[in-house]
């Protein structure tokens, strides 16, 4: 790396000094909690909506598109995040490497995004224990959950990568379970006789609906892979981002595209996407349980239902960490109070973590009022967050390769250099907007414009861009010139001893 440009190398040793967080997820770690934000209900539950909608083919398509868009989104992230591992992330990226203002509402979308999801796991959570304790208050449970993802997180960050480990290896091998049990189901040996790919040529099949219905799940599909991105919000914590970073994005990609495949192409062979129950939110009536049931386990229900209750849960701890860390960089880069950023004994950033906790909280109690339509819209906006992150991830990697070569300095000395440059992040770009624009076709029908659904669809990109120009106008920002972004590494004080 030339010094000259003022790239400060990333090594253990002073790791710690250049963020104030303690540098202890390993690769296992890493990997596990992209996974963990990634597998859930989307694959649990929505998987069969997605084959009911537009058949066995048109499920798989949709998601294989979607799996090399955010192929292309996490080289993009492994890239800069190696090179620069900060917990800001895509915050960070968007204010060096493009402008001030984008960052600021990139880091401020990213926050909000996951402090509402907090919310929706925990109304989830309420709906998985009712299915064995129909007559205890939902509140309960809820509590419960919430003080869970926050003492996991308090202690310290090892204590979250542990138990996000844990958490979601329990997908994990319920996932190879599923697959290696549907498979010998295929062949006959377990269950019912086989079917081959009949299923595949049934009514329509393998694709259903046309290109509406396979643009339906091609949506679907980019919800069900949101989370992969919060390996880049962990960076700032690994302990040898170097290497770990880039490891984790290859192997954590793999895994999820052949889950979500294989368990999809698995459903598709055994269950005809005519089946009603198919496209059900009902956990006794998950794909997952119709084939465990099928297969003769006993209790498929109540085991699956244990599996989703570790999957919210993960989603949720998950979320907690990463929406604090986010919200702990923009205190640090002065875009937040700054008593957000202070750190505890532990180097965890506790008032930050306090503070999406109870927005969390706040969140959740709007799915009580007002028949939920504060709630509604808030996940609305979440939702929405999502895709806008990613445009972000390949807006800055853009930017970041062209000004890191205008600056004078080597592919070569990159510690990961990302495939397919620059269609790649151009592509993931393309992709993302048409994800976006495709969110309204579900308001417009034959009797005109749904208008609450196309409002409650894009009211997340005005919420975005009005903090973006907010933020440009106060303190007048320009798009920074390639040759004077700002290459080095962030310094931050260090934790307390």
């Amino acid at each position: 790396m030339q010094e000259q440009r003022g790239v400060k190398k990333v090594g253990n040793q002073d790791n710690t000094k250049q963020t104030g967080l303690r540098r202890e997820l390993k690769a296992r770690h890493l990997g596990m909690i992209s996974l963990g934000g990634t597998i859930g209900t989307g694959l649990f539950l929505a998987s069969g909506g997605a084959i009911s909608s537009a058949g066995p083919g048109g499920a798989l398509l949709a998601y294989a598109l979607i799996g090399c868009m955010v192929f292309f989104l996490m080289t993009s992230l492994a890239e800069m995040a190696a090179f620069m591992p900060v917990s800001g992330s895509f915050s960070t990226y968007a204010t060096r490497f493009v402008d001030e203002s984008f960052g600021f509402a990139l880091g401020w979308n990213y926050w909000f995004n996951w402090a509402i999801t907090i919310a929706a796991e925990l109304v989830a959570v309420t709906l998985i224990m009712d299915f064995w304790f129909p007559d205890v208050p939902s509140w309960i449970w809820s509590a419960v959950s919430l003080l869970i993802m926050f003492l996991l997180n308090y202690i310290s960050v090892k204590g979250f990568g542990e138990s996000e480990y844990w958490f979601s290896l329990i997908k994990v091998v319920t996932v190879i379970i599923f697959i290696i049990v549907g498979i010998l189901m295929i062949v006959g040996i377990l269950g019912e006789e086989s079917r081959g790919f009949s299923n595949f040529t049934v009514g329509e099949a393998p694709f259903k609906g046309g290109f509406l219905a396979l643009l339906g799940v091609f949506m679907a599909a980019g919800f069900s892979f949101q989370g992969t991105e919060l390996l880049g919000a962990a960076a700032g914590e690994a302990d040898d981002p170097k290497n770990s970073i880039p490891k984790a994005i290859r192997s954590v990609f793999w895994r999820i595209l052949l889950f979500y495949i294989l368990a999809i192409f698995v459903i598709g062979l055994i269950i005809p996407y005519t089946t009603d129950s198919l496209a059900s939110d009902d956990v006794r009536l998950s794909p997952f349980t119709l084939v465990f049931e099928k297969a003769g386990i006993a209790f498929a229900a109540s085991v699956m239902n244990a599996v989703i209750l570790t999957a919210v849960l993960s989603a949720g701890n998950s979320g907690m960490y990463a929406s604090t860390r986010m919200l702990w960089n923009l205190a640090k880069e002065g875009k937040a109070p700054a008593f957000l950023g202070k750190l505890n004994k532990n180097g965890v950033p506790v008032n930050a973590l306090l503070a999406t906790a109870a927005v969390g909280c706040v969140a959740f109690l709007t799915s009580f009022f007002g028949n939920g339509i504060v709630y509604t819209w808030l996940l609305n906006i979440s939702g929405m967050a999502g895709f806008i992150v990613w445009i972000g991830i390949a807006v800055s990697h853009y930017r970041f390769r062209k000004a890191y070569l205008a600056q004078g300095n080597d592919i070569k000395d990159l510690p990961y250099t990302a495939k397919f440059y620059p269609a790649a992040p151009i592509l993931a770009f393309t992709l993302c907007v048409i994800v976006i624009i495709g969110q309204s076709f579900s308001s417009f029908t034959d009797g005109g414009i749904d208008w609450g659904n196309f409002i409650a669809s894009y009211i997340g990109i005005p919420v975005f861009l009005l903090c973006w120009i907010i933020f440009k106008a106060k303190k007048k920002t320009k798009v920074h010139k390639l040759e004077e972004v700002d290459l080095t590494t962030p310094e931050h004080e260090t934790a307390p001893e």
